[in-house]
């Protein structure tokens, strides 16, 4: 009873929420002009069982690289307030405990999307415990150039869940298949939307606690350069609009998203543009950072909504 919450807490499990809705979303997404039709009952055109390999798997790799982040870094989350009650730091777990748990979570993860799913959606998952732990994790400490390589990371979940919906109907299930090609600009639309949301939201996370990045000896922009820090949100905010225009262009989602969309992107924008002329004083940082909060749930549900066919299909 007490090794379940200590290994919960070394998954980081609202991230690794995060991260498996992303793909879940994303997996919806994927144009199946089957969907809702007659013919489609007694063959779902998505299969349920492919959702539950991907959510385990997902689940699994993203509590892997958490559990690798916190391996590598316990003596500097110690000197950090949203980080020193963590297991390692609180010696609740030993460090070969830990080390044995994000191993078998990997690999657990890794073979459950490989053969519940499809060996490039394995690999993605693999890339991303790599990516996570073996770069950004210890990039944190050498360059800023540590926030985009997580914002990578953050936008490889929509693209595993896109090539899992995309190998279902796939003639070859080659990775080109899966992910190149016109029929799949939509998976890098949403990776895309994954990429550039990290941005504003970890730009305004990080400005209260950037003292005590500095102090930890963390390389992020929100001290190493606050001018730059609000510019960086403003400009990765700006991309939501494209983004959300491609996804109709595109027929992942109907026309009507763009204009549902707007708002939200405008609040978000709004945002932004104080946070960057403020540089994250009275309450920019806060307002900001809600505005990321509520953003991305309600993009991906409106666009799960206005998906291309589904109400005239619905009707």
């Amino acid at each position: 009873r007490r090794l379940i919450p200590v290994l919960l807490s070394l998954s980081k499990p609202r991230l690794s929420i995060l991260v498996v809705l992303t793909a879940c979303a994303s997996y919806s997404l994927y144009p199946v002009p089957e969907l809702l039709l007659p013919s489609a009952t007694a063959t779902p055109s998505l299969s349920t069982l492919t959702l539950l390999f991907l959510t385990t798997g997902t689940t699994l790799c993203a509590a892997s690289a958490n559990a690798f982040n916190m391996l590598y870094e316990p003596k500097w989350d110690a000197m950090m307030s949203r980080t020193k009650n963590r297991p390692l730091v609180r010696g609740l777990i030993s460090t070969r405990g830990a080390a044995l748990f994000a191993i078998l979570a990997g690999v657990a993860g890794t073979a459950a999307l490989y053969y519940g799913v499809n060996p490039t959606v394995s690999f993605l998952g693999a890339l991303n415990i790599v990516l996570y732990a073996g770069a950004y994790t210890p990039l944190k400490r050498v360059s800023v150039v540590n926030t985009w390589i997580g914002a990578i990371v953050g936008g490889i979940p929509p693209l595993m869940g896109w090539a899992a919906a995309a190998g279902q109907s796939a003639t070859h299930g080659d990775w080109q298949e899966l992910l190149l090609g016109e029929q799949n600009f939509g998976a890098w639309l949403l990776a895309g939307l994954l990429f550039a949301w990290q941005f504003p939201h970890f730009m305004s996370l990080s400005w209260p606690i950037r003292e005590e990045y500095k102090n930890a000896g963390y390389k992020m922009l929100c001290w190493v350069n606050p001018a730059r820090n609000g510019r960086v949100a403003l400009r990765y905010s700006l991309l939501f609009f494209p983004i959300c225009i491609g996804l109709c262009y595109t027929g992942v989602t109907e026309w009507s998203f763009a204009v549902a969309s707007a708002p939200v992107n405008i609040w978000l924008v709004k945002e932004a543009v104080r946070f960057w002329k403020l540089e994250g004083h009275k309450g920019s940082a806060r307002g900001l950072f809600w505005a990321s909060v509520w953003h991305l749930p309600v993009v991906m549900i409106l666009a799960m909504v206005e998906k291309k066919g589904m109400w005239q299909r619905v009707w």
